[in-house]
């Protein structure tokens, strides 16, 4: 009778437990596609936020999809800084692209300031005109190393190519409270109207920087770094470094400056 009792509990636990995968399996398959949709509009609400079309946190979906639709969307080849534009939902994704070795390089320890180990051949850049049709933000994707995380996110940069007008992260693991505040809204505020670039370009003087002094010039090119959070201020500086360097977007920026984009 016990063997029988034993056999009968193992035989509705293991009934359970089957029943109970195949539950949370179906519920995954039915979410997956909203969570991919609420991902892409909370992406699409920063972007538009550090591009100064919508407050931060605000616009219904509707309106979110709506004022989306109005970028531009480009490719850019970042060995030559030459670009094309695309359509919005182009297939084309930066991420998969670099885990493709025929689709992007590998990093040499000199070359990855970032962390990055690889970057993608191409990259996806947005661009927002004005009424005259004028370039009036250039949205950058960014991403580098902090202290537990890859961050990732745009920067947006003024018709000029070198004036911040504003910047995004999109995601990331960092420490919430330290490394975390880069989500703080008052602190991405103090970004804008700092430059990538001296007079003439040349290579980018944009960093963190702790004590930044106002009255210094070169304070044009720093952003406070956040308290307590030196690794993740660190990976900041070094992702800027390297998105709008020669491996970056810098080859792409000597153009806008020349032609506009």
């Amino acid at each position: 009778m016990a063997k029988e009792s034993n056999a009968k509990t193992i035989t509705v636990a293991v009934v359970l437990s089957v029943v109970c995968s195949i539950a949370l399996a179906a519920a995954v398959t039915l979410l997956k596609p909203i969570q991919e949709t609420n991902r892409a509009l909370d992406k699409q609400r920063k972007i538009l936020a550090a591009a100064g079309v919508l407050a931060e946190g605000e616009g219904s979906p509707e309106q979110v999809r709506g004022e989306f639709a109005k970028l531009e969307r480009y490719l850019v080849d970042l060995d030559s800084g030459d670009y094309r534009r695309v359509d919005l939902d182009d297939r084309f994704d930066q991420r998969r692209a670099t885990k493709e070795p025929a689709a992007s390089i590998a990093l040499s320890a000199d070359q990855d300031v970032a962390g990055l180990k690889r970057r993608a051949l191409q990259a996806d850049i947005y661009v927002l005109r004005g009424a005259d049709g004028k370039a009036e933000r250039i949205v950058l994707p960014v991403s580098g190393y902090g202290l537990w995380s890859t961050l990732y996110g745009y920067l947006v940069l003024g018709s000029d190519g070198s004036t911040v007008a504003g910047i995004t992260f999109t995601e990331h693991a960092e420490t919430p409270g330290l490394g975390g505040e880069v989500d703080n809204p008052k602190w991405q505020a103090s970004w804008v109207g700092k430059q990538v670039y001296g007079d003439g370009g040349g290579r980018p003087l944009l960093a963190l920087h702790k004590g930044v002094n106002p009255e210094k010039p070169e304070a044009v090119h720093q952003i406070d770094a956040l308290s307590g959070a030196t690794l993740t201020s660190n990976g900041v500086t070094h992702l800027l470094q390297f998105w709008m360097g020669d491996l970056g977007f810098r080859k792409f920026l000597d153009k806008v400056r020349e032609t506009g984009v």
